[in-house]
């Protein structure tokens, strides 16, 4: 082996020892209540009969772009895509990457710069973190959804001044108070960038949208690898945003764009979802009916994402297994990803779980703890 690779060998060994160790592995079979599928479109055969439609009536959208979008990829139907997207969520313009994290490293390493600073809720996700050192902007935490030391760290700050933080947290599974930062946004003449990733599609167009404040947020980031069942996401803001991410943003620039497919199912991906209202309804039954179980979580009662801590990772991992063993399949979240003493059980609830699955895994669980 090369003597370079003895560091990279070492930190896999230590991670094993701790029992920690990620890998690849096939798809399980079992009841899932661990996917971000919230309302079951990724496999829904009516949703994936319409695609197929669609590809079979114009098989080019399979396709490749051939390059990036300043080169050869900008087709009609991504510019239609994202000119649909703009209206239905009521803003000046929408600009589409092939993924979430390739959105967050695109807004905050391109917005902030070194004069800059960055103030982010501290469970974040990792995309931004690694685009604040793309940026080489002053990053500073403050504590998860504190509107109080947000407001005393912003009252210190001179120059330009960014806030990130998620409508909806995914290890958690708690709401940000939007409006509330919004507020503190406008005060202190901040630009607000909000993550709608697991609040999109759950929660209609979001919750930027449903609280009307897509005019007052300077960037909010929509995917759709998640409620809508297909995959990329898009950057929701003023045309001077999206004009200057196209000139200065690495992540946009440099990508090869997807092929066409991916933007139609976009589009027909919105269609879908404003058709198929009682997959929503049916969701906020089901976390009903799991919150009844009397499990104590973090997470709001509405919340698709159901944390239960389990402090402690051979406890955590005991859990997970007999979950495993009994069919469900669900997604332990070890230390150092959490802090130790604050490991859980991450469970994502859907609206094709039935009452049986979710009162057979609340009462495993509550026999364990």
């Amino acid at each position: 082996m090369h003597n370079l690779c003895l560091p990279f060998e070492e930190a896999l060994a230590k991670r094993k020892r701790e029992g920690v160790l990620r890998t690849l592995r096939p798809i399980q079979k079992g009841v899932d209540f661990y996917s971000n599928d919230y309302l079951g479109f990724a496999g829904n055969n009516n949703f994936q009969n319409i695609l197929l439609k669609t590809v079979k009536e114009n098989p080019a959208l399979l396709k490749g772009n051939t390059g990036s979008r300043l080169i050869s990829g900008n087709s009609d139907i991504v510019t239609q895509t994202e000119k649909y997207i703009a209206k239905e969520h009521q803003c000046e313009a929408a600009l589409l990457f092939p993924s979430g994290y390739n959105a967050n490293l695109a807004l905050f390493s391109a917005l902030p710069n070194r004069h800059d600073t960055v103030i982010v809720d501290e469970n974040i996700h990792r995309s931004v973190h690694d685009a604040c050192k793309l940026s080489n902007a002053k990053k500073i935490k403050f504590k998860h959804n504190d509107c109080d030391q947000l407001e005393d760290i912003l009252k210190r700050q001179t120059g330009t001044v960014y806030i990130a933080v998620e409508s909806l947290y995914s290890m958690d599974g708690d709401f940000c108070p939007l409006q509330e930062i919004t507020d503190l946004a406008i005060k202190y003449n901040a630009g607000l960038i909000v993550d709608e990733a697991h609040a999109f599609g759950v929660f209609g167009y979001g919750l930027v949208n449903s609280l009307k404040l897509h005019e007052k947020v300077l960037a909010t980031v929509v995917t759709y690898g998640k409620a809508l069942g297909t995959h990329g996401a898009a950057v929701l803001t003023k045309d001077v945003i999206k004009s200057y991410l196209i000139n200065f943003a690495s992540p946009f620039i440099y990508t090869t764009a997807a092929h066409d497919f991916l933007w139609i199912s976009i589009s027909m991906g919105y269609e879908f979802l404003n058709e198929n209202k009682a997959e929503s309804v049916q969701l906020q039954k089901n976390i009903a009916t799991f919150r009844r179980g009397n499990l104590k979580s973090p997470s709001q009662e509405n919340s698709p994402i159901q944390a239960i801590i389990i402090p402690y990772n051979h406890q955590l991992k005991e859990l997970s297994k007999t979950l495993s063993d009994n069919g469900f399949l669900t997604y332990p979240i070890f230390s150092p990803t959490v802090r130790e003493g604050t490991e859980r059980l991450r469970i994502c609830l859907h609206s094709f779980n039935t009452d049986s699955e979710i009162s057979e895994l609340t009462k495993i669980i509550n026999e364990f703890i």
